[in-house]
């Protein structure tokens, strides 16, 4: 199912509200109304099926990944609801208790209010939030305004999409799994206020459409190209071992697929590198377009803060071509 398809059946910009600072139309992480000429709302939502057998963790990740979308738009989360999607029989109360909790606890982490929520009764378990946060109407980041001449900065490892299928297929161990569900758990909060305290001009995180996907998006809404050097991206060893195998997500071929309009390998690749660039995230990285003399700055500080594997991975530059041109130096 192609989204972008679906979308061009509305007419969503025949009457648009001159509040609308952000709607669909760069496929950004948020959607952006203004309210005063001080405060516009930042609101998205977001829900996943479970990727581990701890239903608190899960709750955690859930919420995260939910609340990330804010803090790639520069906003400040103020409040959130749950979407619940509960199976009625083979799931105990006690576990669905847990996953409320895990959420809740990463929803006060963030500063926000949790005000309620709504559940349905659905075979296959889902959980997330919806979120609003508040940002300042001239302040936004959005994933369409890289400057030519900027550095970008990406601030988690890649590759939780193909280990989460690795782990739900028995192909990893505990041991093996926990530092992508340790990260997944981590809020972008800290990456965030590093990023606006020593300024960007885009942001996004990485999420369902991958690494490639998303840049793709940056560069196209731009209207710049973006040089990836992969071999700068940290990237879990259990992502490298399942790649290897050929073990791959569900959507991995669909990313791929479309991006294909968009990239460009500076030479051919070996699968299991190539496949890294399509890998769905869940609660990924910020992906930080700032200018070039301040990107070391936010290394170090990001590092300062603990976000230890934040890295220049790349650079934007003007070109009558826009899109994600990647080499790989390994």
């Amino acid at each position: 199912m192609d989204l972008r398809i679906i979308l061009k059946h509305l007419n969503l910009d025949a009457a648009r509200d001159p509040n609308l600072l952000v709607g669909i139309e760069t496929a950004d992480d948020a959607g952006v109304f203004k309210l005063t000429p001080d405060i516009a709302l930042v609101q998205t939502l977001d829900f996943i099926t479970p990727l581990c057998d701890d239903p608190f963790l899960f709750g955690q990740i859930a919420a995260a990944n939910s609340l990330s979308d804010v803090y790639a738009m520069g906003g400040r989360p103020v409040n959130a609801l749950n979407i619940c999607c509960f199976p009625s029989e083979g799931c105990e109360p006690e576990i669905l208790a847990e996953i409320l909790r895990g959420g809740y606890d990463k929803v006060r982490e963030s500063g926000a209010v949790l005000l309620g929520g709504h559940t349905v009764k659905d075979q296959e378990l889902k959980f997330g939030l919806s979120i609003t946060g508040i940002v300042h109407p001239d302040r936004v980041l959005r994933n369409s305004s890289c400057k030519p001449g900027d550095k970008l900065v990406i601030t988690k490892k890649i590759g939780t999409g193909v280990i989460i299928t690795g782990a739900k297929n028995d192909l990893l161990t505990p041991e093996e799994f926990q530092p992508a569900l340790e990260s997944m758990a981590k809020l972008n909060k800290t990456a965030a206020e590093v990023m606006l305290e020593v300024g960007a001009n885009a942001c996004t995180d990485i999420s369902g459409f991958g690494l490639a996907g998303h840049l793709c998006e940056m560069a196209s809404g731009s209207k710049v190209r973006i040089n990836l050097d992969l071999a700068a991206v940290s990237i879990y060893p259990a992502t490298i071992k399942m790649m290897q195998k050929g073990i791959r997500t569900g959507v991995t071929l669909s990313n791929k697929e479309s991006a294909s309009g968009c990239i460009h390998l500076d030479r051919e690749l070996p699968r299991e590198r190539e496949m890294i660039l399509y890998d769905p995230q869940t609660s990924g990285p910020l992906m930080i377009s700032l200018p070039a003399a301040k990107a070391d700055l936010l290394v170090a500080k990001l590092k300062e803060k603990g976000v230890t594997d934040a890295a220049i991975i790349g650079d934007v530059e003007a070109s009558a071509e826009s899109g994600l041109f990647v080499r790989d130096s390994l």
